[in-house]
């Protein structure tokens, strides 16, 4: 787990909902850090093995950290900052065989 080596200070304090619980996070972080100093695990998984997935580079190059935020799937939680009342949630999503066709 990633922990913060500075407390938050309240003048910085941002609260947002990830996976119907409330977090709190300094103004200024990305979801990814905040997620992840929260010990919110998995934040997606793969969508054709089912591995659960978590952010690595958190610099916007691996898609590893993809969330959906405010409704929006395949967000990079690592390039969008916090924001009160956000709400965001974890993606499983499952790999389809099914093609479809163009008649």
């Amino acid at each position: 787990m990633l922990v913060r080596r500075t407390k938050i200070e309240p003048d910085q304090l941002i609260t947002f909902q990830v996976n119907d619980q409330f977090i709190t996070a300094r103004s200024g972080e990305s979801v990814a850090f905040a997620v992840l100093a929260a010990g919110v695990m998995p934040t997606r998984n793969n969508p054709v093995s089912g591995s659960p997935r978590a952010p690595y580079c958190l610099m916007g190059i691996c898609f590893e950290c993809l969330m959906t935020i405010d409704g929006v799937d395949n967000r990079q939680s690592c390039m969008t900052p916090v924001a009160e009342g956000m709400v965001v949630h974890s993606q499983y999503n499952k790999a389809s065989l099914e093609r479809l066709d163009d008649d």
